[in-house]
């Protein structure tokens, strides 16, 4: 046997089976599914046109989730696999897909028990998408068979024919690697993926969202106290979160003109994102005050219910410049 699969046949399985198989604890989705997927190494379970109509599946090994009853299915496929696609419709497109498939008669209707690697015919269709999956079926390749597709009149062509699809999984606490598709939620509180682009990602769990890892919120607009905004000649006020990290850049000023900032006022309230667990404060020193020839110094502070006010006031500034202003959330 080429394609082999653990824990499956209630009786012959080999020692060699059990060897080549992927074991222990995988990527979880819930509390008994696991992230069914191809397991990383070289380049597994790549598909390759060898004939005018026939593709060809290499090595690799991957696991293939079945009901939450059946649990998850380890495979193997030990040699290159060779499958004949079908000749296309007379009208239409379709998308065929190439999947691995476990057939378990005490699961499902078909009254086999193995594993299988097939081609799944889709639909022919002026607009044609994937076919939808069996249960216990893994999709590692989508096909795309054009109208009037067949040997005869020279095959597909695969280079533009074939769509990856094959989505990894890792051991469990492991770092998902980059496959088809980023939309599938976290299982976890702290759960680690990489999305092939920018580095790694962490799962939120409370905001159900992936965040980039260290987290970078990127330059977001301050919300100012009603009465204030951003005074020209400097940039909008803003904040940026990396991990623990903040840092504020802009200006901040009254909207009304001529106006000053007195002791104790409120001039921006902070997102809980980058409130601090205790009080922080900056000093901010205006330009030199035309009357009294010395700089009007302003202390401002920020508190863990995320106030940013002045407290400490040698003269009224015309605005507060943010620009250098870092701390750190813990």
């Amino acid at each position: 046997m080429t394609v082999r699969a653990a824990w499956l046949l209630p009786t012959s399985q080999t020692r060699e089976d059990t060897r080549l198989a992927p074991l222990g604890t995988m990527v979880p989705e819930d509390e008994l599914t696991s992230r069914d997927g191809v397991l990383a190494g070289g380049d597994p379970l790549r598909a390759t046109g060898v004939g005018p109509m026939q593709v060809q599946l290499g090595v690799g090994r991957a696991i293939v989730q079945g009901t939450l009853a059946q649990g998850a299915y380890p495979v193997s496929i030990t040699a290159p696999e060779t499958l004949m696609v079908r000749d296309g419709n007379a009208q239409y497109d379709r998308i065929d897909s190439l999947v691995v498939r476990v057939y378990d008669r005490l699961y499902d209707t078909t009254e086999q028990t193995g594993v299988t690697v097939e081609i799944i015919q889709g639909t022919p269709s002026p607009t044609p998408t994937s076919p939808t999956l069996p249960p216990a079926t893994l999709r590692l390749w989508d096909i795309t068979v054009p109208a009037g597709a067949s040997a005869g009149v020279g095959g597909l062509e695969w280079a533009r024919a074939l769509a990856d699809r094959r989505r990894y999984t890792t051991g469990h606490g492991g770092i998902v690697p980059r496959g088809w598709g980023l939309s599938f939620p976290g299982a976890y509180d702290g759960q680690y993926r990489d999305n092939g682009t920018t580095g790694l990602e962490r799962w939120n769990a409370a905001a159900r969202m992936w965040l980039p890892y260290p987290y970078d919120s990127g330059w977001q607009t301050l919300a100012l106290a009603s009465g204030f905004g951003n005074p020209g000649h400097g940039a909008v006020a803003s904040w940026r979160r990396l991990g623990p990290m903040v840092m504020l850049r802009g200006r901040i000023g009254p909207t009304k003109s001529g106006a000053t900032i007195s002791n104790g006022t409120t001039i921006a309230t902070l997102p809980a994102a980058i409130r601090p667990a205790g009080n922080r404060e900056f000093a901010w020193a205006s330009p030199r005050d035309v009357t009294n020839k010395a700089p009007a110094v302003t202390r401002v502070e920020i508190t863990p219910g995320g106030i940013m006010r002045t407290f400490e006031m040698f003269d009224a500034p015309a605005w507060i410049s943010l620009d250098g202003v870092t701390y750190c959330t813990d």
